[in-house]
């Protein structure tokens, strides 16, 4: 089983949904970089339970980070956090009877029966607290270095926000909400979807967008190592994520090359495309222009509906219907660990392209 991700900034996630506790090792951290634990708080907070849109688990997240921070800063060491679980529900899960769509059976086939099946264990989407804190970390990081990231919910079973206009300023407002949308009036039309499928024993999916500014030109790699596949390579790593998009993706396919190319004019003394139809990278590699992507998120495969399934004891058909507590849409919570995988993603990249020494400099 491999949990790690990242080349010289290496993050390995480690816990299960229903272990003591769920965490996190960062490697490759320069020394002296600010630690601020209610920033990270505060980032734990977003991807937390809220509402009649969300699982009824509510976990504190009360973390703690027990090295590789002295006096407030990175001391260079590996650093550690580790955020307990301490609100399950064990019996609310049997082992043998796989949920469809989840990775029971998967798991089950690779790890021969050995793995940790409550709460889906470590496929659970509990381990993102871990992602979270990490971000926390690495975003305030990234942003003193003038790169920022946000995410928010595109389209929510068919309710649709704007997409990104004015990014600088669509992202500063999303750092306050809760519900990330740009549009508040969309709102609570989405939670309305939400509610309905909940009240259906059903849940629903989405769209989620994500934009990066500051970026600057000149980090990735072509080929194996692209900033594209780099960046999909983790968000994929996100479960319930199915699909991503660059820029304008799919819907290049309707288009002709001079409709969609991006011309390069000089601004203030610095190059810039007209328009951003490729997302801000080519050839695998940053333009400068801010990096737009789309990800498409699959309704939670828990519902209380009756499913067809297997009894892998009895070597037979069976029905089940889940009764745990899950979440009608993940929609909203899984916004905040995109923008800590992409912040994850982000740093590796920048470490590759500049290096330890320089790392204080950019910016």
């Amino acid at each position: 089983m491999k949990n790690t991700f990242g080349n010289n900034i290496a993050v390995t996630i480690f816990g299960e949904s229903h272990g003591p506790y769920v965490g996190a090792v960062i490697d490759g951290l320069p020394a002296g970089i600010d630690v601020d634990e209610t920033i990270m708080a505060d980032h734990l907070s977003k991807r937390r339970p809220a509402g009649a849109t969300d699982t009824p688990r509510v976990e504190k997240d009360e973390f703690q980070i027990i090295s590789g921070v002295f006096e407030g800063k990175t001391s260079g060491s590996p650093l550690t956090v580790i955020i307990p679980n301490s609100n399950t529900r064990s019996g609310d899960y049997e082992r043998g009877l796989p949920r469809p769509s989840h990775a029971d059976f998967s798991a089950y086939s690779k790890y021969f029966g050995y793995e940790d099946y409550r709460g889906g264990g470590h496929f659970s989407g509990r381990i993102t607290a871990a992602l979270v804190a990490v971000g926390g970390i690495l975003i305030p990081e990234l942003e003193r270095k003038g790169i920022k990231i946000g995410t928010h919910i595109l389209n929510c079973h068919g309710v649709e926000d704007r997409a990104f206009s004015d990014i600088e300023k669509d992202l500063d407002g999303l750092k306050s909400k809760t519900f990330p949308v740009l549009e508040e009036s969309v709102r609570k039309k989405m939670e309305d979807e939400i509610i309905a499928a909940r009240e259906d024993n059903d849940s629903v999916g989405g769209i989620i967008q994500t934009a990066v500014t500051g970026m600057p030109a000149g980090v990735g790699q072509p080929w194996f190592d692209s900033f594209e596949s780099e960046l999909a390579h983790a968000i994929f790593s996100i479960g319930g994520i199915k699909g991503i998009e660059f820029g304008l993706g799919f819907d290049f396919v309707d288009k002709k090359g001079s409709e969609c190319n991006d011309a390069i004019r000089m601004s203030r003394d610095k190059v810039v495309t007209v328009s951003n139809n490729n997302g801000g990278i080519n050839g695998g590699i940053s333009n400068g222009m801010p990096i737009i992507f789309n990800m498409a998120v699959k309704p939670t495969p828990s519902i209380g509906k009756e499913q067809d399934s297997v009894d892998l004891k009895k070597g037979e058909n069976a029905t089940l219907s889940i009764n745990g507590r899950h979440d009608p849409a993940i929609i909203r919570r899984i916004c905040p660990v995109v923008n800590s995988v992409t912040a994850i993603a982000v740093a590796d990249m920048l470490m590759a392209r500049y290096g330890e020494e320089k790392w204080h400099e950019l910016g």
